[in-house]
């Protein structure tokens, strides 16, 4: 095993993946499994570099560089080295041999090649990404990163000198001559620039509480699910009162589990039907972009006409409630056997596939969190369906099944001002996820966390038989309330929902494209990735403001169960404390990627979720 050579700490010269250029930069850590080093350049950007591709500062002599307006007979007296040329090259003087030379001129040749290949990788930054100063039409108003700018005056630099290199040693034909203009031109239109392959690298920092944590929330979740459905089921769903434990066999039936079976497929079909646009994901670690159909809100309407021809016939619909953990026992089941299918086929998938934070090498950790960021059976994506289809719409289906299940349990000929409350307010969520179903793209699960059973369990059991748990409780537990009640609770969700709407459709469309005249009004912080971090508008008010709406909702859909029991409260009080979680991972991930400009952008925006507060 090769032995470490430069320390943590220690301020080295590191070269910039895909070019020649070596910058200061400090170690921070090793890894030893993969070799790999750990810096971090001077605008906080952090990469993983190899040994190879790391020297000592006292290897590097400051020389002072030559003025691209020397004439060309200064030059070839001078001879002053750049930093495209060999640094090979003999002392001034030596005399060098036929053979030698045309080696020289080769390797001269190559690394010129070389570098202007790999420059429009450090500049080939999307316009609407990198320029958004300019877009805005507010150059005096805009934030800037003072540290970026200069990262990329550096690396622009080399472009003159390139040329002048070219210019100084070409020994090529006319024929040759012309074949290198047609290089730099695509060069300069950022044409045919194959993208920089990050290594792979083990995930260090453990989230959820590392191997025990997460072994332990295997059981742990399934148990909460189980609990929460046989509290609503008695008659005083107190906390002291705690349910007894139902037989097993009655918790199992092979008829629920085959329409269970049945409603998956019947997504999965309506998920491949060819309607819908294509778009593309966000850049994957080795800079392919995935496809996604768009159609989930179409698959909505074919569902709700499937549910409303049954209706039509006569189905019992209230079937859901008289079996309702038998669902959810079955749901679980197919969950655990999908995590373990995904964690199997993750074994032979390429490294550069895996999830960033579920490559840890430990089993029960990579299970739980997923370990293949994207699996895929042909154009399928297991995970982008899971996360809208199946559990998202059984949750629209499952309140109406409790709708229909309180008028006939109640013999109501229409159901309470409560329940339509919660049926509409929950409706009106997913109807809006479903027809801003892009936006998903962007978000920590589809871009960072893996398929395992963590996603797989939360999206198959966890939305469907939890978060319809106020619709739930109150078939058991009906609760009137009045009509300025009712008007004050939707008011509520209507201000929630207008800040989670309006916080994501702003950084939605900032992030498309920049040059809105919508936007113009907007101030940003530039980031070395070439991205902008929004200072005003919502994302200036608080970090995470569509947090702050998913709250308020999450309080309005508990109001109209009362306050007779906290069990309905369950969901929002969950809910804050997964959003405080997510949060505290944002944070973390987003210090990592834009290093200085995030902790600039938390001092201009302090507050977390909640204004004043947190």
């Amino acid at each position: 095993m090769p032995s470490r050579k430069f320390a943590d700490g220690e301020v080295v010269m590191g070269r910039w993946p895909g070019s020649v250029l070596y910058y200061e930069v400090q170690v921070t850590s090793y890894d030893d499994v993969a070799h790999l080093y750990t810096v971090k350049y001077k605008d906080g950007t952090e990469l993983a570099l190899k040994e190879s591709d790391i020297r000592s500062q006292s290897s590097f002599k400051h020389r002072k560089s030559q003025s691209s307006s020397s004439s060309p007979s200064r030059r070839s007296s001078s001879r002053s080295r750049s930093r495209s040329r060999s640094p090979g090259r003999p002392a001034k003087g030596r005399r060098r041999s036929a053979s030698q030379s045309r080696e020289l001129k080769d390797d001269k040749k190559k690394t010129i090649q070389e570098t202007s290949l790999a420059l429009p990788v450090l500049v080939s930054f999307k316009p609407s990404e990198n320029n958004t100063k300019r877009y805005n039409g507010e150059p005096e108003s805009t934030e800037k990163n003072d540290t970026s700018c200069i990262i990329l005056e550096q690396k622009l630099k080399p472009d003159l000198e390139i040329k002048r290199v070219l210019e100084q040693y070409s020994l090529r034909s006319r024929k040759d001559d012309k074949k290198k203009e047609e290089i730099y031109s695509e060069k300069k239109t950022f044409v045919a620039v194959k993208p920089i392959e990050k290594a792979p690298t083990k995930t260090k920092e453990l989230e959820f509480g590392g191997r025990i944590g997460t072994f332990m929330m295997i059981f742990f979740l399934p148990a909460t699910v189980l609990y929460l459905l046989l509290m609503c089921k008695q008659d005083d769903p107190s906390l002291l009162n705690v349910p007894p434990l139902p037989a097993l066999e009655s918790l199992w039936d092979g008829r629920v589990f085959g329409v269970f079976l049945l409603w998956f497929l019947l997504q999965a079909v309506f998920y491949l039907l060819p309607i819908g646009k294509v778009v593309e994901g966000l850049p994957l670690s080795n800079g392919r972009k995935l496809q996604y159909r768009i159609n989930g809100f179409y698959a909505f309407i074919l569902t709700a006409a499937v549910i409303g021809v049954l209706l039509y016939f006569q189905f019992e619909l209230h079937y859901l409630y008289d079996h309702f953990m038998q669902f959810a026992v079955s749901a679980a089941a197919f969950s655990l056997a999908l995590s373990v299918y995904l964690y199997v086929r993750s074994l032979k998938a390429p490294e550069e596939e895996l999830a960033p934070g579920g490559n840890s090498g430990y089993f029960i950790y990579d299970f739980f969190t997923g370990h293949e960021l994207n699996p895929r059976i042909g154009s399928f994506d297991l995970k982008y369906f899971c996360e809208l289809r199946p559990g998202l719409m059984g949750w629209v289906v499952i309140n109406l099944a409790m709708l229909l299940a309180e008028m006939k349990v109640h013999n109501l000929s229409v159901p309470s001002l409560s329940m339509i409350l919660v049926n509409s307010f929950q409706l009106l969520y997913v109807v809006d996820a479903l027809w801003n179903e892009e936006a998903v793209l962007t978000t920590m699960d589809i871009t960072h966390d893996g398929f395992g059973f963590m996603l797989a369990f939360g999206d198959l059991v966890w939305v469907p038989f939890v978060y319809s748990l106020q619709a739930f409780y109150l078939v058991g537990h009906p609760t009137t309330i009045t009509w300025p009640v009712a008007a004050a609770i939707t008011v509520l969700n209507c201000i929630g929902y207008y800040i989670f709407r309006s916080a994501n459709s702003q950084k939605n469309n900032f992030r498309r494209n920049p040059a809105d005249p919508k936007l113009a009004n907007l101030k940003f912080i530039s980031t070395a990735t070439g991205k902008g971090l929004l200072v005003t508008g919502w994302w200036g008010f608080v970090r995470h403001p569509n947090y702050l709406g998913d709250i308020i909702m999450a309080l309005a859909w508990s109001l109209p169960c009362g306050f007779n029991h906290i069990l309905p409260y369950f969901y929002v009080i969950y809910f804050i404390c997964l959003l405080v979680h997510r949060e505290a991972r944002d944070e973390h991930h987003c210090k990592q990627k834009y290093g200085l400009a995030w902790e600039r952008y938390c001092q201009l925006v302090p507050y977390r979720i909640f204004p004043y507060i947190y």
